[in-house]
């Protein structure tokens, strides 16, 4: 069992919080833990949402279920309660977070309602952790999810929705003059909507490290207070644009492929955030947990952010 895995366990059982510290060894400051709450928004937020706005222009996409199950994306039908159950506690403490009056730092530069899926190394399940993630949020009533494919050398959410060659992301970047909202495309699946990578550009990470991304972030999340932004980020240790990236976001996830991902991968990609960001694990393919192929196990802690960074009581 890899040092990760050890942790999340750990924190899982006791709610405790890590005593993290920095790669110099220096403590690193967290943010205090989000309380669960009884109720899944604050009771005003909710009753100002009203009928659930459809994000995007054009005509919807029809999502091809069963193409993104033979791509291994979505499971079998036989499997999908227990693919859907896994993520509902995944997706808990993100809307939990997400919609926390207290979470909103006024004149901030990011929102908690944006949320970046990442990993250390690629073939973790971020891709997949990202598509089954924005589905079961679009299934939630009182909100609305953009599914962003911001992997712009692989593009596979563009490729497995059938915009691979749709502007997106990476237009609205170059343009400043073109309005983000008008590539988001809708689907057939109320509260569901995609923004494509968009045309390929050789300056991607200092277009997606420009000023004109921050204003995009800030256009995203401002659609609807009640829509939540969803980014399929590149493998934080392979590019360069994934540890940009997350500095955006509000939320952080990272995909952590159990029994596989090396710990010091992680260690090493978690170094590259910035200490107050909001952090979680989820730990995919956990040997105890759900049908074979398709195991997601979550590894948030309700409050907790990271892992400890150093591995003296590694045993592996």
């Amino acid at each position: 069992m890899s040092l990760v895995e050890k942790a999340l366990r750990k924190l899982q059982a006791s709610g405790a919080q890590p005593n993290v510290t920095g790669p110099a060894g220096e403590p690193i400051q967290r943010r205090e833990p989000v309380e669960r709450r009884e109720t899944r928004r604050p009771a005003v937020a909710a009753s100002a949402r009203g009928p659930r706005v459809r994000v995007g222009t054009g005509k919807p996409v029809v999502v091809d279920v069963e193409g993104l199950r033979g791509a291994g994306v979505l499971p079998p039908k036989s499997e999908e309660r227990q693919l859907a159950d896994q993520f509902r506690l995944i997706k808990r403490p993100l809307i939990e977070h997400a919609f926390d009056p207290g979470a909103e730092e006024p004149g901030g530069e990011t929102s908690p309602r944006s949320i970046i899926i990442t990993s250390a190394l690629p073939g973790d399940g971020k891709t997949f952790t990202a598509v089954n993630l924005a589905f079961s949020l679009s299934r939630e009533k009182d909100s609305t999810v953009v599914l962003v494919d911001a992997d712009v050398a692989k593009r596979d959410v563009s490729r497995l929705f059938g915009l691979a060659d749709a502007p997106g992301l990476l237009d609205a970047v170059t343009d400043p003059a073109l309005a983000v909202d008008s590539l988001i495309r809708p689907t057939d699946f109320p509260g569901l909507s995609l923004l494509p990578a968009g045309r390929m550009s050789d300056s991607a990470t200092e277009l997606l490290a420009s000023a004109r991304m921050r204003e995009l972030m800030a256009s995203l999340t401002a659609l609807d207070p009640h829509c939540l932004v969803v980014f399929d980020s590149p493998p934080i240790l392979l590019t360069t644009e994934a540890p940009v990236l997350t500095s955006l976001f509000g939320q952080v996830v990272v995909v952590v492929k159990a029994g596989v991902t090396p710990q010091q991968a992680v260690l090493d990609a978690l170094r590259f955030m910035d200490p107050d960001s909001n952090v979680s694990l989820v730990l995919n393919g956990v040997a105890d947990t759900g049908p074979p192929g398709y195991r997601a196990g979550y590894g948030h802690g309700y409050g907790y952010h990271r892992p400890p960074l150093d591995s003296e009581n590694n045993d592996d």
